[in-house]
């Protein structure tokens, strides 16, 4: 925190930093009484041991606010402008369309404007309806593939208190597997349900005291993980909606069901890809994972193959780059392949036998794979994004890739 004003001598130096660490810890104070534990307050051990939400232990987040700094006026020029007529488009607002599908070209280039440049966040989802689901900033936004228009938006801010505090960005989304709900998750570890139709807001699940970083469903059930590496399982029917919970020592930040909902795979921060048993029932810290397997990178980008039972993919990060598919009878990598580059995200088209990977730096491209067991292989790349492409989705039929990056820009594929 940078303070200006005030004598420049040693009293003023120390009477300026005792202002700041009353400021600090009346902030603290304030926001510990009004929202739970603060990151230095642990929870009492009955708490811990509860069959209620507050599952997570010590260390929750706090979004401290800083006071505006003053800025020099930047100068204008072309660049400035266009950014500026960039950034004030519309959600799904028309960037470029192309008359014609060529491979490699998007045919469609839309702004998505405050979309979060995170690693770790899960915005991006198709239903099986082919409804596109995007979170950019603290809303959802709707888009029907079919008639490539915006059919609205959500909002899941709504609470008591100060703008502030009431207006939590959200961190992953997911549709059900009939496309009738969306499950969206936010930093503060609220999990919300969402009649999309109706264009409201069924449930609120308060899970989790950190960022929700996966969700997952199994049939009715949904799955979540967070940032404290507890995963709670969830129906949303049930007056009581907590049915389950596990917990990895380190960070989630991977989580899908298997297409069947025989198997969880949850990713760690720490390059741990876990297997969990199909069985969810009753909270208990001391369940163990079928088979645990590990890659020289956080395991964020995975998927099931929907045709192969018991195959996973996963990508590694930027000190990995490489593309693994696992089996997990065996706990073992059945091919690979280097991709000198981080995956941000990987998703299967069944229709067409293939794998869907985005990439970071150097190219910022989506890549797709073919993959007959044990043979993956590079088919073609799609390029046209300039920051890295941090989220994927495929429309129902396989025909349509949909990307989101770190530029703002949701591009659509014909493949």
């Amino acid at each position: 925190m940078k303070l200006t004003g005030g004598p420049s001598n040693d009293w003023g130096q120390n009477e300026a930093h005792h202002v700041s660490y009353k400021r600090f810890k009346r902030r603290i104070i304030q926001r510990s009484g009004s929202e739970g534990p603060a990151a230095s307050t642990p929870l009492a051990t009955w708490r811990q041991c509860e069959p209620s939400f507050e599952l997570d232990t010590v260390r929750q987040r706090l979004e401290l606010d800083s006071p505006p700094r003053h800025r020099e006026p930047a100068r204008r020029g072309p660049h400035r402008d266009s950014d500026e007529r960039r950034h004030a488009l519309q959600p799904f607002g028309l960037l470029d369309k192309t008359s014609t599908s060529q491979r490699g070209k998007s045919v469609m280039k839309l702004a998505a404007p405050s979309l979060l440049n995170d690693y770790y966040t899960n915005l991006l989802d198709c239903s099986c309806n082919g409804v596109v689901a995007l979170a950019l900033g603290s809303s959802v936004y709707i888009w029907n593939s079919e008639t490539r228009a915006l059919a609205g938006s959500l909002d899941p801010s709504p609470q008591p208190g100060p703008a502030r505090h009431r207006t939590p960005s959200i961190s992953c989304l997911s549709w059900s597997r009939d496309g009738s709900t969306l499950c969206v998750g936010t930093r503060r570890g609220e999990i919300q349900l969402w009649d999309v139709d109706h264009k409201r807001n069924m449930r609120r699940l308060p899970s989790h005291l950190s960022v929700v970083r996966g969700l997952s469903w199994k049939q009715q059930l949904v799955s979540s993980g967070s940032a404290l590496g507890r995963i709670h399982h969830l129906d949303p029917r049930a007056p009581e909606p907590l049915v389950g919970a596990i917990v990895q020592e380190e960070e989630v930040c991977g989580l899908q069901w298997s297409p069947g909902g025989d198997w969880l795979a949850s990713g760690s921060t720490e390059g741990l890809l876990r297997i969990w048993g199909g069985d969810i029932a009753g909270v208990t810290w001391s369940r163990q994972p079928i088979t645990t397997m590990r890659q020289p990178s956080a395991v964020k980008s995975m998927g099931w193959c929907p045709w192969q039972r018991k195959m996973i993919a996963t990508g590694g990060g930027w000190n990995d780059g490489e593309l693994r598919v696992w089996d997990t009878d065996s706990g073992t990598c059945v091919t690979s392949a280097s991709t000198n580059s981080q995956i941000c995200s990987l998703r299967w088209a069944e229709k067409n036998k293939c794998l869907v990977t985005s990439h970071g730096l150097p190219h910022h491209q989506v890549n797709c794979w073919s993959w007959e067991f044990p043979s993956l292989s590079p088919v073609y790349q799609l390029s046209g994004h300039s920051h890295r492409v941090l989220h994927l989705a495929v429309n129902p039929d396989g025909t349509q890739i949909f990307s989101a990056g770190a530029d703002q820009q949701f591009h659509i594929w014909d493949v």
